[in-house]
């Protein structure tokens, strides 16, 4: 996960806070979960303690990978990009030139995608296809049925 992350101010926040609950809350209880195998006898034929520890080794390698997302964070101001061409943050509206269809999609950091609010990551085929796009270009996007190409109708910040 190297590279920088484009994030939004609620974005870094959110990762932020949710660090902070894994560092804290998190710790905590996978702590009392070691404790209490450990009560239960012998650690060599333990499978709570085993497993207690792999749920620690798992929380402490999350840490790490969050803690790496957020060093090599930036922090966008909407009102600093450039809207002549798709960015991170645009809001896009797409046409299929195929079937007609039209969707609008925000393109955001890998952090901050979420399919059901029209939030797609900048990495995925169709933001690696519409970035540095303008309007009225055609993105050709490939999917594992083929090609399909959409047309760049808007591109807007909200």
């Amino acid at each position: 996960m190297s590279g920088i992350n484009y994030l939004t101010k609620e974005g870094y926040e959110k990762l932020k806070a949710e660090l902070d609950e894994m560092k804290t809350k998190g710790r905590k209880e996978v702590a009392a979960a070691i404790a209490e195998a450990r009560e239960k006898g012998d650690l060599s034929e333990n499978a709570e303690y085993d497993a207690a520890k792999d749920a620690q080794g798992m929380l402490e390698l999350k840490i790490s990978e969050m803690e790496k997302v957020l060093s090599n964070s930036r922090i966008l101001d909407a009102s600093q990009l450039d809207m002549s061409k798709v960015t991170v943050l645009s809001n896009v509206l797409i046409k299929n030139t195929k079937t007609g269809k039209t969707v609008k999609y925000t393109l955001v950091s890998e952090s901050e995608a979420d399919l059901k609010a029209k939030k797609i990551s900048v990495n995925s085929p169709i933001g690696k296809g519409l970035l540095g796009k303008e309007v009225g270009e055609i993105a050709t996007i490939e999917t594992p049925r083929g090609n399909i190409d959409f047309e760049v109708m808007k591109i807007s910040i909200d």
